[in-house]
């Protein structure tokens, strides 16, 4: 019998959104993304400790951000070693809005993997979607450093992305819902906003058929789901990243799953371009309050975790 999540392969690539790379083999994902909350999780867990410890006592000397991201490197080293596809590292969240912080960062993260013998094309460097982020991808794209949009949920930051040239973007499905679910409050009708119509779902349909109509190459990979249904409502999206809890409950079913999204019928659709410099976008973002909330709550909360992990390679005797 085939499984929900096998046939969910047939439509959509798989991705695995966890830094517990001994979890990944049971699902068979092409790639795998992390962030810091996921690896600050991971490192706490005794099978994970030893690779902070490692990746400090082989730096002995070198400043804490460098030890930072040899930590996650070390990380995504052993994703790759499951993975046949790529892995995401994400750029620390504190440098969402420098943009040469950020590219320089980015650059890092690559030397590191190319030191380790993974060539650039298996790796997306993870960049909060920030006008001064998405200025950073667009250079770093021009050098074949390959970057992972996070942090999207405004329509204006995916055409940014676009038009900046980024391979692929992570529009948060589960936050848009949460958003909007707390903010109805009492009338949220959860049946009404389900399936199709959940708000996350019409924001990455709204991204995934723009991309399409006109022909963008920018990969659309929803991200952050709170349930299944999310994830069937898109299937046919170029990419899914999905917890390893969403994937076990998709692998126990058998459901049959319908292709959602579809290139051709996003080609025929009436859609109008539409484009943003600085002033229009910083404008068109402030406009969607739940995009600009989310977007400040989500930098705050990896800032928070980043400090956390800085600590914990402190306590190691990093100096």
């Amino acid at each position: 019998m085939t499984t929900t999540l096998d046939a969910l392969k047939q439509h959509t690539i798989v991705v695995a959104d966890t830094g517990n790379f001994m979890q990944l083999a049971a699902f068979s994902p092409r790639d795998a993304t992390t962030n810091p909350s996921l690896i600050l999780k991971a490192v706490q867990q005794p099978d994970y400790a030893p690779l902070l410890a490692e990746a400090v006592a082989t730096n002995p000397g070198k400043p804490l951000d460098e030890l930072v991201d040899q930590v996650l490197v070390r990380f995504g080293l052993e994703i790759l070693k499951v993975v046949p596809g790529r892995v995401s590292t994400e750029v620390d969240a504190r440098l969402s809005f420098d943009t040469a912080a950020t590219v320089a960062r980015a650059r890092r993260i690559i030397d590191l993997y190319e030191l380790a013998g993974v060539p650039r094309e298996r790796v997306l460097v993870k960049i909060a979607a920030t006008w001064e982020g998405i200025q950073a991808a667009r250079e770093l794209e021009r050098d074949g450093i390959h970057c992972n949009l996070t942090l999207l949920f405004a329509f204006c930051q995916a055409v940014a992305c676009g038009a900046a040239g980024v391979k692929l973007i992570s529009p948060f499905v589960g936050r848009i819902y949460d958003w909007y679910k707390k903010s109805a409050s009492a009338k949220w009708d959860e049946a009404a906003n389900a399936g199709a119509n959940d708000p996350g779902v019409k924001s990455v349909t709204q991204i995934y058929n723009y991309y399409k109509h006109f022909g963008i190459g920018t990969e659309v990979m929803g991200a952050s789901f709170r349930n299944t249904g999310q994830i069937l409502a898109l299937a046919g999206c170029d990419l899914l990243t999905i917890s390893p809890e969403l994937l076990s409950e998709l692998q126990a079913s058998t459901a049959p799953v319908e292709r959602r999204l579809d290139p051709a019928a996003a080609r025929s659709a009436a859609v109008e371009e539409v484009r943003y410099d600085e002033a229009s976008f910083r404008f068109a973002l402030n406009e969607d309050a739940m995009a600009t909330e989310k977007l400040a709550e989500g930098i705050r909360a990896f800032a928070a975790d980043a400090i956390k992990l800085d600590r914990l390679i402190e306590a190691q005797g990093a100096k």
